[in-house]
């Protein structure tokens, strides 16, 4: 029973950016899934893999798996390179192409 911890990556359908301030921590699967062979539905006997704990920074989410026990792994989040635009940019002399609607 490995544990994962991470940031969650925003979501790519809103330019905002809740719910990734916080660390994550899921458990991988240790069972493989089945597929029930009367419906069609994929389920699996582990309940561990429903559980996601959410801490405010990595080193709680570090301090618990080691006060329980649980092996883990981190997975540092990548920062995105920000390009400073400007409006003014848009008319200014150094633009190759000339702006036009």
């Amino acid at each position: 029973m490995t544990a994962r911890i991470f940031k969650p990556a925003k979501n790519a359908m809103q330019s905002g950016k809740a719910k990734t301030r916080e660390w994550q921590l899921d458990y991988e699967p240790e069972q493989p899934q089945s597929i029930e062979p009367l419906m069609g539905w994929t389920s699996s006997g582990d309940m561990k893999q429903q559980l996601t704990i959410q801490f405010d920074t990595k080193e709680e989410a570090v301090a618990y798996c080691q006060r329980e026990g649980i092996p883990y792994q981190v997975s540092e989040p990548k920062e995105p390179i920000r390009r400073q635009a400007a409006y003014a940019d848009n008319f200014a002399f150094r633009r190759v192409e000339p702006w036009t609607h």
